[in-house]
Formats: structure tokens, C-alpha cells, sequence
């Protein structure tokens, strides 16, 4: 099997809301800058593109036909996946991994601020059934999700309030992140009550933006005078979507990708063996479960390790230095490649004033949020 590595990324946004640029002028920005720290011509070198994008979040109907255009790929070989970037650079290792296959490029991008009722729309994501005719929310099944999460493991608001605050403060040293903000639990805790107990300040906000990335073979990077990350390991899982079936005190999806990739990149001690966490926090609350599920720390342990500083950039287990989902802002099918872009210019030694002293091995895990319970995972290293 071929050795497969990241070698180049680029990133259009993140903004609030993108209104300069259409949604295919923000990707195709997104490519040029991959292609040029690739070091790749598109046309000549590219053997097959990957596009991540669902259409109801993106408002558009059969968003593959528009995805080419812009990559470069026109009258090449692509194909959507309908799920986030980690899982479609997944799809692009598997390509490489075969040998028959030595530059892949995926895209993902966000562009919810051109949808007028973004909620309303996530709401046809819900069982129609059992979820839906009762008015329930993705919010209210988060915060279902929360309470029980709290129960279960002795885990306070105040806690919770302070994965916000690293995170937001945080992404104030991130350039491509929306939602930068010095704040303190205080503020977090007096935010308004979406459905209790979650509130407005632990819920991400959406971003406008795109990210390309540039995955190789090893015998390419031989080749190129490129700054390689390789992938170590990499999965994708899923738990039962529907409420009656799920598990719901952990994240059980987490518990599998992490399985199958710590098995592929011999991890057998990740708080020892990995440098810096990228987890999804789409709601404050998930980042404890997550590192929870990735076993870094004991179920209901992750909350003391943060109010003790140890979740921190100069901690000893970095989590989200790129301000997370709270911080760069909720892209959706992008927020996967949101959580690889940090590490790889962190990888690279080129995160500037948020740069991870020493660090040589990351761990990015996605999730693709309400009403799923479907994740995906890469473990990349430097050496």
C-alpha cells in the first residue's frame, strides 16, 4: 500500500457571512492557494477530485454538477460525497492507498448565509415520525443529549461554560476564525437559554467559507519540493440516527473511529502519543464527550483536566487551538477540514502565534451534528 500524505491546503473564509464572492469564486480561491503550496498544475497532475457537500445545507439541489467548475476537475474524474471533508479524504486515501491513483484533491465548503431558514431546513434532517410532528429541534435533541451527558458523569455548566471560553480566546490568534472573542463563563452562563440546559453562548454560529486540500502519494512527494504531513490513520463511523436506538451518554461513533485508526497508526496510548486535539464542539459540551470517547480521558474526567488548564495551548493536552467549531464557526461538511488545516500548519511549525511548542502528531475528529450520530477521524504526523 501506498504511503499517502497532505501536501498542500488552502482556505477561503471564514467569515460570518461571504457576500463578495459566489459560492464557486470562494472555492476556486480555496483551490489556488492548495494548488500553489502544492506545487501541483490541476490539469496536468490531478488524477481524481472529491467534493463534500450535502444539498439541503447547502441550498442548492444536486450540488456535485457545480463542483468541478472551480477545482479545475471539469471533464475529469469526480464524485460528492455527501458527508464531511475527513470522510471524503478518506475516499482519497483509499484511491492513493490502491497505487492506481497519486494526487487527490477534496473540497469542502459552507454557504449557509445564502439560505433564509437554515434551522427550518436541518429540520427535515429529523425522523418524521418520532421527531418531527413533535417540533423538535436539533437544538432541543442536543440539549437532551447534554443533560443526560451531564447526569451520567457528574459534569457542571460551569465546566461546560469554559470549553467556550478557551475556545473563543483561542480563535481571537486565528485568522480564519469568525468568532473570535475574549469572554469569561460568566458571560457564557448569562447567554440566552436555547432549550435548557443548553445555552446561546455553548452553540456554534454558522461561517461562510471553503477548504481545499492536496493528498499524494509517497512516490509524488519524492518528487516535489513539498512540506509533507502524512496520514498515520484514518475511519469513519456511525451510531443509530434515531432517538429510540442511539446511544446517548457517549459518543459512540467516536468510540469506533477511534478504534479502527489508533489500531492503523499503532497508537496504543493517545494522551501519551498524540501532541494536539481538533475535536468537533459544535456544542460545548461535545468536546469533553468527544475526548471521552477517543479514550484521552475517563468518562466525566475531561471536564477537571480542562479547570485545570491542561486542555490549553500550553497545556499538556492542546484541544482546539484553532478555536474550534465555537471559534472558526460552524461550516458544517467543512468543519472536518476546519480540524486538518489546524494541523497541519501546526504539523509544519507555521500556526504563528498560536503554535503548539514540539508538536509532531495530531488528532482530528468531525462530527456531522444533529440528528446524526456519524463522525470521522484522522490521526497525521509529521515524522
Amino acid at each position: 500500500m501506498e504511503r499517502v500524505a497532505i501536501i498542500g491546503v488552502g482556505v477561503e473564509g471564514f467569515r460570518r457571512a461571504i457576500r463578495d464572492l459566489s459560492y464557486k469564486e470562494m472555492v476556486y480561491r480555496a483551490a489556488v492557494k492548495a494548488y500553489a503550496d502544492a506545487k501541483v498544475n490541476p490539469r496536468e497532475e490531478v488524477d481524481t477530485f472529491i467534493s463534500c457537500e450535502e444539498d439541503f445545507s447547502m441550498g442548492t439541489s444536486i450540488t456535485d454538477e457545480y463542483a468541478p467548475d472551480q477545482l479545475g476537475g471539469a471533464q475529469r474524474p469526480v464524485h460528492t460525497i455527501t458527508g464531511d471533508g475527513i470522510q471524503g479524504m478518506a475516499a482519497a486515501y483509499m484511491e492513493i492507498a490502491t497505487g492506481m491513483f497519486d494526487i487527490a484533491v477534496v473540497e469542502a465548503q459552507s454557504r449557509v448565509s445564502d439560505m433564509l431558514t437554515p434551522n427550518q431546513i436541518q429540520h427535515f434532517a429529523l425522523d418524521p415520525h418520532y421527531a418531527r410532528q413533535f417540533d423538535a429541534t436539533y437544538h432541543s435533541i442536543a440539549a437532551m443529549e447534554k443533560r443526560i451527558y451531564q447526569h451520567s458523569f457528574n459534569v457542571s455548566d460551569e465546566a461546560i461554560a469554559e470549553v467556550g471560553v478557551k475556545n473563543y480566546t483561542n480563535a481571537v490568534l486565528n485568522p480564519l476564525a469568525a468568532y473570535g472573542a475574549k469572554v469569561t463563563k460568566k458571560d457564557i452562563l448569562e447567554t440566552e437559554m436555547i432549550s435548557s440546559p443548553l445555552r446561546d453562548g455553548e452553540v456554534a454560529e454558522h461561517a461562510d467559507g471553503a477548504i481545499v486540500v492536496v493528498l499524494a502519494s509517497e512516490k509524488m512527494v519524492k518528487e516535489k519540493d513539498v512540506n509533507p504531513v502524512w496520514i498515520k490513520g484514518i475511519s469513519y463511523a456511525t451510531n443509530s440516527p434515531n432517538l429510540d436506538t442511539r446511544e446517548w451518554k457517549t459518543a459512540k461513533y467516536a468510540e469506533l473511529c477511534a478504534a479502527k485508526a489508533y489500531k492503523m497508526a499503532g497508537i496504543t496510548n493517545p494522551k501519551d502519543q498524540i501532541d494536539i486535539f481538533e475535536v468537533d464542539d459544535t456544542y460545548a459540551y461535545k468536546e469533553l464527550q468527544h475526548l471521552e470517547a477517543l479514550g484521552v480521558y475517563a468518562p466525566g474526567e475531561a471536564s477537571k483536566a480542562l479547570l485545570n488548564g491542561e486542555l490549553n495551548r500550553d497545556g499538556s493536552t492542546p484541544v482546539n487551538v484553532s478555536g474550534g467549531v465555537l471559534g472558526m464557526g460552524n461550516a458544517h461538511d467543512a468543519n472536518g477540514l476546519q480540524r486538518i488545516v489546524e494541523l497541519v500548519v501546526q504539523l509544519r511549525g507555521e500556526a504563528g502565534r498560536k503554535q503548539v511548542s514540539g508538536a509532531t502528531t495530531g488528532l482530528a475528529l468531525s462530527w456531522r451534528g444533529v440528528p446524526t450520530t456519524a463522525g470521522a477521524l484522522a490521526i497525521l504526523s509529521k515524522e
